[in-house]
């Protein structure tokens, strides 16, 4: 174990462990000509273990500021610096008030009034402010094509700090987040809006509930149409881009969506069959979206958006300006082997990542019920 933590640069606990096999980069890393110092505002959730692990691998120097809190173990050869994002919570950003940074890495902001407070004080500190938004930033209808300057969310009252019941406010909130930044340090901020982060160590088990629903085999009721457009990004292929941007100095707004080339819902769904282990191969039974839509709404399974009415584009923003800075995908294929072999180590580790997000056992059932009437009508139909 000690030539593990040495070897991993992390604590080797067992959750830690697993998260540090899965996060190596599967790719030979060149250290980088000029290692920065790298301040990122976050670092122990999902995206921030990814983009520390490419920093590492790279030979940057980084700080990580956080409250401590989550998984703690992590990166025990990092600099830590602990406080709160709200400057009004005990010791706020206190610890933020002394020390040098080139890039500073924002991937835990959420309320603009936090977001200005941190980019304000490190403004004369740090060379680059990179923002981590979301597509949510943009206004719905999202167009289909959509380019970085696409109209963006807004909300009555700014200064309010919820995101809303159904989560309403987090698109507007992270559009006057950017601002905030931009604001704090104009014409040194860059701006990420990815779509869906997957792949392994996701917290949220939306992209994971494909791979381990079908490795269960047998039919899997999949909603819509193989050709329905999807985009997903891997969350080690950000995390390497977003050290690459810091390293180029590159500025401006980035619609960080993938893969590059584009990807259809079939071909993401047949990745998750091929990662599959089960014998035979599971049996996708495609279900019509309108039945879907009908039965349990439109929501209901993770990652997959029918391309109907607003929704037409939210899978297929043009992510051309951040492949021009340097943006690269691996297979989805790796991506669903990768996931699936993470999320069965979880299984074993207790306290571990296990959530799945998705319709349950009633949700489908109600999908099967609507599925069975829908194709009694059509039989009544052709018997007429």
């Amino acid at each position: 174990m000690d030539f593990l933590a040495k070897f991993f640069g992390r604590a080797v606990t067992a959750a830690a462990l697993v998260i540090a096999l899965f996060s190596v980069a599967a790719h030979a890393t060149e250290p980088a000509e000029k290692p920065l110092r790298i301040l990122i505002l976050g670092g122990t959730g999902f995206l921030g273990p990814a983009t520390i692990d490419a920093a590492l691998a790279r030979g940057h120097h980084v700080t990580m500021f956080n409250r401590g809190k989550t998984r703690p173990e992590l990166y025990p050869q990092v600099e830590k610096l602990h406080g709160d994002r709200d400057p009004d919570k005990g010791d706020g950003l206190r610890a933020l008030e002394k020390g040098q940074w080139d890039v500073v890495i924002d991937n835990s902001g959420y309320y603009p009034r936090m977001v200005n407070a941190s980019a304000e004080l490190l403004a004369t500190r740090s060379k680059q402010y990179i923002y981590i938004s979301s597509v949510s930033a943009y206004k719905e209808p999202n167009p289909i094509g959509g380019l970085e300057d696409a109209p963006l969310s807004t909300m009555e009252d700014p200064t309010q700090e919820t995101m809303g019941e159904h989560y309403q406010f987090f698109g507007p909130l992270k559009a006057l987040c950017e601002a905030a930044a931009e604001a704090a340090m104009p014409g040194r901020t860059t701006v990420v809006r990815p779509g869906y982060i997957v792949g392994p160590d996701d917290p949220t088990g939306r992209f994971t509930y494909w791979p381990v629903k079908l490795d269960k085999g047998g039919k899997v009721l999949i909603p819509g149409s193989p050709e329905d457009p999807v985009q997903v990004i891997d969350v080690r292929d950000l995390g390497e881009w977003l050290v690459k941007v810091a390293e180029d100095g590159s500025m401006g707004v980035f619609t960080a969506t993938g893969p590059v080339g584009g990807l259809k819902w079939g071909e993401l769904v047949d990745a998750c069959i091929q990662a599959s282990t089960a014998d035979p191969k599971p049996t996708p039974v495609w279900v019509n979206s309108d039945v879907i839509i009908k039965s349990i709404g439109l929501g209901a399974y993770p990652i997959w958006l029918a391309p109907v009415t607003h929704y037409a584009g939210f899978h297929l923003w043009s992510n051309q300006k951040a492949v021009d800075a340097g943006l690269k995908s691996r297979p989805i294929l790796e991506t669903a082997r990768d996931t699936l072999a993470w999320y069965r180590e979880q299984e074993k580790i207790e306290g571990g990542r296990t959530r799945l997000a998705g319709p349950n056992e009633e949700g489908e059932a109600k999908v099967l019920e609507a599925l069975k009437a829908n194709l009694l009508e059509m039989l009544g139909l052709l018997l007429k």
